[in-house]
């Protein structure tokens, strides 16, 4: 390859990527407008959570593979979303998606979550949020088990667990 054509193929790349980040920023201020039953300004949100919570669910930061709370959990109970206490996941529906973060195969209920469009990796994935508090919990895959087909693979410090 020559470097003219080089040059051509980096622009082209190049641009490609500003435009995907442009839609990207235009889908989330639509989206970020959506109004939640909980809402708190950064500072407060702070205050109440970890900072590793703080960086999933509000800053929607993924948690290391492996290394986390509850990938590994076999007790039965259900799942609370860690920023407002509404119940999420149920142990009954807990897979091992060998994933290293806790996977479901759908919420405890469908008014449980909200979903939207994610372009962070430079192509749409499916963003799982509380509908509540509109906390960042993980992301939606369609590589689940049956009966739903579907992996909501979710971070540890986006949940609470209660035994039982």
């Amino acid at each position: 390859m020559d470097r003219r054509t080089f040059l051509k193929s980096t622009l082209v790349v190049g641009l490609g990527i500003l435009a995907v980040s442009f839609k990207s920023r235009l889908v989330r201020s639509a989206e970020s407008d959506e109004s939640f039953e909980i809402t708190r300004t950064d500072d407060e949100w702070r205050s109440l959570l970890t900072p590793e919570q703080y960086n999933v669910l509000r800053k929607e930061k993924t948690e290391p593979p492996f290394k986390n709370k509850y990938h590994d959990n076999k007790v039965r109970g259900v799942y609370l979303c860690a920023g407002c206490d509404l119940p999420m996941f149920s142990s009954d529906a807990k897979f091992d998606s060998h994933s290293g973060w806790p996977s479901f195969w759908k919420p405890i209920n469908d008014s449980a979550i909200r979903t939207k469009t994610d372009w962070k990796l430079l192509y749409p994935r499916t963003e799982v949020h509380c509908r509540r508090c509109g906390g960042h919990q993980g992301h939606l895959f369609k590589d689940g088990p049956p009966p739903t087909g579907l992996r909501y693979c979710i971070n540890s410090a986006a949940l609470k667990f209660i035994a039982g």
